[in-house]
């Protein structure tokens, strides 16, 4: 598993824009600025719709504030999925990542097993801070859980 102190590895995401998916690199994407990253096991989920990304939206002036430069959030899903969830919940304020083949969640080594939900391999429930590529807070839930993950932890943080 990824920790604080490690760079992020370079595998491919998706970035879900208004002109559509646009196929970007981990490496190039947080290269130079300090992100907010945070990862849910699905959009659209219930925890993920009724409390992860709408408290990012709420937090994003406070997270930007603190020295923020981006808010993004990734999932195992496609990047219309993304895209739709950010259109139906988001806001401008939150990149949305898409790691449709899940290759981002095991290169942080960082995966879960939703089979008995029928969600297949997913991404878990956590948070980071990454600073130029480079980890300096990282909070991944305990199965269930959503506390260490949340915009105002993460505030607590910055």
């Amino acid at each position: 598993m990824i920790n604080k102190g490690d760079k992020i590895p370079d595998v491919k995401l998706v970035k879900a824009t208004a002109d559509g998916p646009q196929q970007i690199s981990s490496s190039e994407y947080f290269a130079g600025k300090k992100v907010a990253l945070f990862s849910v096991p699905g959009a659209f989920t219930p925890t993920c719709s009724a409390k992860h990304l709408p408290g990012y939206v709420e937090k994003a002036a406070d997270l930007k504030a603190k020295g923020v430069d981006e808010i993004a959030c990734t999932a195992v899903n496609d990047a219309f999925v993304m895209g739709a969830w950010n259109d139906a919940a988001g806001s401008e304020d939150v990149t949305m990542l898409a790691d449709g083949n899940g290759e981002f969640a095991e290169a942080v080594g960082l995966t879960m097993d939703g089979s008995g939900f029928g969600l297949g391999k997913r991404g878990q429930r956590f948070s980071m801070i990454v600073n130029d590529g480079v980890v300096e807070e990282l909070n991944v839930e305990a199965p269930g859980d959503f506390k260490v993950s949340a915009a105002e932890y993460m505030l607590d943080q910055l």
